[in-house]
């Protein structure tokens, strides 16, 4: 069966008042990066999920859409989202491509969800029509009696935990379903998108969740989540080199910018030395490999390639074995041409290869004092150290 087109909408307009925070939840940091961003990246590096739309308060979505394009996701959508949640995933919807099969919905306050789980709900809902993930209660349930405001109430009777679960999102509808949902209309005590799909009569169905998959909604729940990144996440450092001659004929190609000079680098591909020495230390830092075995060069699909695509496909890749890119630092080792008018473009192209922020890529030009191949100006070379993090 083809992959479904599939669209991810987050729902990060509310206030998050219950947590008590000068701000909005969504828009703590968590690690190195918001609890926002921590949501839309575990979407976005999905291979399944074509594109992320996140609803947003009004005075938000330029900064939002900013950091976005600062990090290189360019399939996010930034839209202003409501008061309620379901205001925010109408918003979200009507911004989100028409020709998706698949829509999951993420709340912005689950930055843990697993790309399992992830597939599990889109893979459910591709068959059922409709999918949440829910995770079975442990305690036994108490169902209570008389007023509701009273501080002790009855208990009116026990419920069969076997049957109980707690729905958390990813929720996953074949786009039909969801559009008949929303445009049914949206009761004040709909809580999530599944009451309305099953107020349609539509059956929905349980994808087993996950225990880390927490909504961070209190104070407690926001230094659990703290402690969690501290003690899961993991730094691992790579290194990358590489070195090229120097021939007429081709252009010189450094960090995908092209720079004005009689001669360029001799390669299989453009022989971008910037990129490959960076493609490297990426992958080296993750133990995924090396450019060699991703794109080696006795295939002929990558002669004259853009190495700029090859990094990005190593990025995809990285995120794949569960990191990504915290900073890289390149050293280019050139006799001629002075490199230092170029330097913050090229910065700017590995950023957003990188899917990072300016800030965490530097780069730096040397000369090898006329001493070797390179400092006869008969080749260049360069090398990478890259931070990553799970």
């Amino acid at each position: 069966m083809p992959r479904p087109r599939v669209s991810a909408l987050i729902a990060a307009g509310g206030q998050g008042l219950r947590l008590g925070a000068p701000e909005p939840k969504q828009f703590l940091v968590l690690g190195a990066q918001t609890i926002l961003e921590h949501s839309i990246e575990r979407l976005l590096v999905h291979p399944g999920v074509d594109e992320v739309v996140v609803a947003v308060p009004a005075d938000r979505v330029h900064g939002v859409a900013a950091r976005c394009r600062e990090r290189g996701w360019h399939r996010v959508t930034c839209v202003e989202g409501g008061a309620r949640r379901q205001d925010s995933v109408a918003a979200a919807f009507a911004a989100a491509k028409t020709d998706a099969e698949v829509v999951v919905i993420h709340d912005a306050a689950r930055p843990f969800v697993l790309a399992s789980l992830i597939e599990a709900t889109i893979e459910a809902a591709m068959t059922h029509g409709a999918a949440i993930a829910a995770v079975p209660v442990r305690d036994t349930v108490k169902q209570a009696g008389g007023d509701r405001t009273a501080p002790s109430r009855p208990v009116a009777g026990t419920l069969p935990r076997e049957d109980i679960f707690l729905a958390q999102t990813p929720q996953a509808f074949r786009r039909e379903v969801l559009a008949r949902a929303l445009a049914s209309g949206h009761g004040p005590d709909v809580t999530d998108e599944a009451m309305l799909v099953e107020a349609q009569g539509q059956a929905v169905f349980l994808v087993p969740g996950e225990a880390t998959n927490v909504k961070i909604t209190t104070q407690d729940d926001l230094e659990w989540a703290r402690h969690h990144v501290a003690r899961t996440g993991t730094m691992r450092v790579g290194t990358g080199y590489d070195l090229h001659r120097l021939v007429e004929g081709r252009p010189l190609i450094l960090g995908g910018v092209h720079i004005p000079f009689d001669r360029g680098l001799d390669g299989h591909s453009d022989a971008d030395i910037v990129c490959h020495a960076v493609t490297d230390a990426v992958l080296g830092a993750a133990a995924a490999g090396d450019i060699g075995r991703l794109f080696p060069d006795t295939d002929p699909q990558w002669t004259g390639a853009d190495s700029v695509r090859l990094l990005e496909a190593a990025v995809v890749h990285l995120h794949q074995c569960g990191f990504h890119v915290s900073n890289v630092d390149v050293t280019v080792i050139a006799q001629r041409p002075k490199l230092l008018p170029y330097l913050e473009a090229m910065r700017g192209r590995l950023a957003s290869a990188l899917q990072v922020p300016i800030a965490s890529v530097s780069i730096k030009g040397k000369t090898n004092e006329q001493v070797d191949s390179m400092g006869r100006g008969e080749s260049m070379a360069c090398h990478a150290v890259a931070m990553v993090v799970s």
